[in-house]
């Protein structure tokens, strides 16, 4: 008996000792250490995988290069471009990215940046493939910087990409109409500009040509990423009829989302007719409450977006002069088609040039 009481006594004596260590791991903030270090390998992976791709791109400029070379100073015929191709993939069969099209694709990479100091070294700041998406569908360098910018800076994969240059993203985002000039610090106001576009197109959507607010927000709620997607891929979805109590009366908002950038509230009304300048007025009384009420301390101004079928740019031009809140006003379609008279619309190159170097 004398045995298992001691033994008892060593167990009880081993636990007691097991949870003195984990409470000496809560007192010296063992979760806080953990979390820490965590953070610190994945952010040296993710410095990894970026010096990797720079080492890439820099290759493949440097391949593009050299055809280029060879075919000014010593007349090389497509032909050597194949035989090229299968004499590195003999070499290193192993390693991907040598077949003759894509030897080609280097040739345009470098054919299409050698000349422009300014983008040669930022296309070495987003990957292969986005590189090739951009040389192929732009049609001139500032859109191209445009897209190299916001790629890097929103983290836009592939497709998305593919998405926004097909939706016109470029002359529908410089065409939008804001007050963010007047309301918002010089900090963020190019950014909050290139944040919001002119039009959105809700193709996946499935309504009539006819439908209501609730209807719209219903269909937008089922399809959120989509939607999140073509807002720009860098908002995240806080709710739906947003509650609001003020003087003991509510309030909802259609759509309240969350900027990660910007590190805002962006509050989001639906109209499915023409703008009214009322609206405004509306928008601003949100965003006040927003602020006053839901904004945490280190997070900018709430931003709102009027969404409605049409406008006048006009009307929105007044009605928006003297808001002290910031607001953009946007339209919506349901059926993507592309209005290629944008391009007449945009602004000067200078000014462009100017509104794009916000963008780090």
């Amino acid at each position: 008996m004398k045995s298992i009481v001691g033994e008892c006594r060593v167990l009880i004596s081993d636990i007691a000792g097991e949870e003195q260590r984990v409470n000496d791991l809560n007192t010296d903030n063992y979760g806080e250490l953990l979390v820490e270090i965590k953070q610190r390998i994945r952010f040296a992976q993710y410095e990894a995988l970026k010096t990797v791709n720079k080492q890439m791109i820099a290759l493949y400029w440097d391949i593009g290069q050299m055809i280029v070379t060879r075919q000014q100073e010593q007349s090389w015929g497509k032909s050597v471009v194949t035989t090229l191709s299968k004499d590195l993939q003999t070499e290193f069969p192993d390693i991907s990215g040598f077949s003759a099209a894509n030897l080609w694709r280097m040739k345009l990479f470098y054919e299409t940046y050698c000349h422009n100091q300014k983008l040669a070294p930022m296309v070495r700041e987003i990957g292969w493939t986005h590189n090739l998406v951009i040389v192929e569908k732009c049609k001139d360098d500032l859109e191209r910087e445009f897209y190299i910018r916001m790629t890097r800076k929103f983290g836009w994969t592939k497709n998305v990409l593919i998405h926004q240059i097909e939706n016109q993203t470029y002359e529908k985002t410089l065409l939008n109409q804001t007050n963010f000039e007047q309301t918002l610090s010089e900090e963020i106001r190019n950014q909050a500009m290139l944040a919001l576009k002119d039009e959105y197109t809700f193709d996946f959507l499935e309504l009539a040509d006819e439908h209501s607010e609730r209807q719209l927000e219903l269909a937008i709620l089922a399809k959120v990423e989509p939607f999140l997607q073509e807002m720009g891929g860098m908002f995240a979805f806080l709710g739906s009829q947003y509650r609001l109590e003020i003087g003991e009366e509510e309030y909802f908002i259609d759509l309240l989302l969350y900027h990660r950038r910007l590190k805002c509230l962006v509050a989001v009304d639906l109209k499915i007719g023409k703008f009214l300048p009322e609206y405004v007025g509306k928008m601003q009384f949100y965003l006040a409450a927003l602020d006053d009420k839901v904004k945490l301390a280190d997070e900018d101004p709430s931003v709102g977006i009027i969404l409605c079928k049409s406008k006048n740019k006009t009307i929105v031009e007044y009605a928006l002069r003297e808001s002290n809140k910031p607001i953009g006003v946007a339209t919506y379609r349901i059926v993507s088609t592309v209005p290629q008279e944008l391009k007449d619309q945009l602004p000067a190159p200078e000014q462009v040039a100017k509104l794009l170097e916000g963008v780090k």
